[in-house]
């Protein structure tokens, strides 16, 4: 009968050996400092619930800090501070027209990360039958 200590972990190497030649490739290859962190910036970013509602109503184009408000369900206040830090992540931008400020997505690479994470969501669904009915 195996108990638990019979069974390897799954989170650390059964057997312990480097391999050289991959490890300096994957070296070779991996962003500098400075561009990770960029990155989890913007991971952060679209951490937060509410921003992320932001960014989906966006999928569906321009729209003003009021609309996006009303959709999101947050108030004018908070909806435009979120745009704010979103702007200097140059996640989205913005057009003024007289007095209304405009916001769309930054560009196509902001949609695919989105679309992938929502594709991603549904996919894995079927991987959490207790979430039936939850919204």
């Amino acid at each position: 009968m195996n108990t638990y200590s019979d069974v390897p972990s799954i989170d650390g190497c059964v057997v312990r050996k480097v391999d050289p030649d991959r490890v300096a490739d994957v070296r070779e290859r991996m962003p500098a400092p400075r561009d990770l962190s960029d990155v989890a910036d913007v991971f952060g970013l679209l951490s937060d619930a509410n921003r992320l509602r932001l960014l989906v109503a966006l999928l569906e184009g321009e729209m003003c800090v009021c609309d996006l408000a009303a959709v999101t369900g947050q108030s004018e206040s908070a909806a435009s501070h979120a745009l704010r830090l979103l702007r200097a992540h140059r996640v989205v931008t913005s057009r003024r027209a007289g007095r209304m400020v405009y916001y769309r997505l930054a560009d196509p690479h902001v949609r695919m990360l989105l679309d992938v994470a929502l594709v991603h969501i549904e996919h894995t669904e079927l991987l959490h039958p207790e979430r039936d009915g939850e919204s």
